[in-house]
């Protein structure tokens, strides 16, 4: 009966919109335990992740006599088909794909729910049998690349990304875990080769090259923390605001990988690549309206305006200065001031006045937050290095 519900299940999945599914048993994830393990006594994980490493590993403690995972993948975009219209000295962010569209825990919870409907119809209908479900997406117990990897949806990649054949690394996984046995798909071999292109690519040095990762120098990650960015990394951000696609955008697999299948994944150009000087003030109103759909708005405004400052400073955009000089005035939250004194001394590196420094100084005067203290400080220093060398100059 199983391998006529699976054929089903297959078929059912495509009409709903699930562009890969894959079946695959629900015995513990044994090769995870000690990389998991070692990863967080190093201090590589996220934070953001399940916090019991046992129910990461062992479907059973977080479901009653599991059988089987049923993993599902979607094609996201990876191409803009709108983008807004450029003007100049408008300077603009930009939101990772993983966050193109409507949210896609949404999407995917929506999928899921439609396919666990029609399996619990199917079965019930069958055998009396009344089955049950535990749909997972991302920040669910399962590790979502290695169920999808055992139940053969591709292969983990040197980046830590499951990669498909059809679709590249461009694609969102969820798994259900159910008390319903299927016989196992195949798994797909490791595919990378000799290939370190995602590696040599990272911009932090956060990928280890055996698809494990230090989450804590992705800038994936930093650009989702709510304290300061450490300066090593605000460079590097340039003016992605949230997310980072250059490991994915290196890869072999998804050259020419671009996909148009769901409409609620096509990016709203005003949300995807926001003017990055409205982002500063933006009202909590305004944020939920223009933002609230997409996935990076999870983490609420706070980290997008601190990034709107940082690729404010990488843009050397001088027209900002009045706008972060606000902030310092205005704001009242102590990182993104200091965020804006580090900024005001990149962008003013070249052109470096004393009334701005004078105007540092006296914010400073107010501040008691330590690290904000030290941001106004460096700044300060900064500004004052470049004025003498400036006077050398003239």
């Amino acid at each position: 009966m199983n391998q006529a519900l699976k054929e089903r299940i297959i078929e059912k999945a495509k009409e709903i919109g699930i562009n890969k599914i894959g079946f695959t048993h629900a015995e513990p994830f044994y090769s995870l335990e000690d990389k998991l393990k070692k990863q967080q006594e190093k201090g590589h994980h996220s934070g953001f992740e399940h916090k019991v490493i046992e129910e990461r590993i062992y479907p059973e403690k977080i479901f009653d006599e599991p059988k089987s995972i049923i993993a599902i993948a979607l094609a996201y975009p990876s191409k803009m088909t709108q983008k807004p219209e450029r003007v100049k000295g408008e300077r603009r962010g930009e939101f990772a794909r993983a966050s193109w569209g409507i949210d896609y825990h949404d999407i995917l919870r929506d999928r899921m729910d439609r396919l666990i409907d029609y399996i619990r119809l199917e079965a019930s209908q069958e055998t009396g049998f009344e089955p049950d479900f535990k749909p997972m997406v991302d920040t669910g117990e399962l590790v979502d690349v290695a169920v999808a990897q055992r139940a053969g949806l591709g292969f983990i990649g040197r980046n830590g990304l499951l990669i498909t054949e059809e679709y590249g690394s461009y694609v969102y996984l969820g798994e259900i875990i159910t008390n319903l046995p299927f016989e196992s798909d195949e798994e797909v071999p490791f595919g990378c080769g000799d290939c370190m292109r995602c590696v040599d690519a990272c911009p932090t040095d956060a990928l280890l090259g055996d698809g494990r990762m230090n989450a804590q120098r992705c800038l994936s990650y930093q650009t989702q923390t709510k304290d300061y960015m450490p300066k090593e990394y605000r460079r590097k951000m340039g003016h992605v605001i949230y997310g980072c696609d250059i490991c994915q955008i290196v890869c072999p697999y998804n050259k020419g990988k671009d996909f148009h299948f769901h409409e609620e994944m096509e990016p709203e150009p005003e949300a995807t690549m926001p003017k990055l000087k409205s982002l500063l003030t933006i009202s909590n109103r305004d944020f939920k309206e223009q933002f609230g759909d997409l996935a990076g708005s999870w983490r609420g405004k706070k980290p997008l305006q601190r990034n709107a400052i940082i690729a404010l400073a990488n843009y050397r955009d001088y027209t900002a200065v009045p706008d972060l000089l606000n902030v310092i005035e205005k704001d009242p939250r102590p990182m993104i001031r200091g965020t804006a004194a580090w900024a005001i001394s990149v962008i003013m590196a070249k052109r470096p006045n004393e009334e701005v420094i004078e105007f540092l100084e006296e914010a400073l005067a107010k501040e008691t937050e330590a690290e904000t203290i030290n941001e106004y400080k460096e700044a300060i220093r900064e500004l004052y290095d470049a004025l003498e060398k400036k006077k050398l100059v003239d």
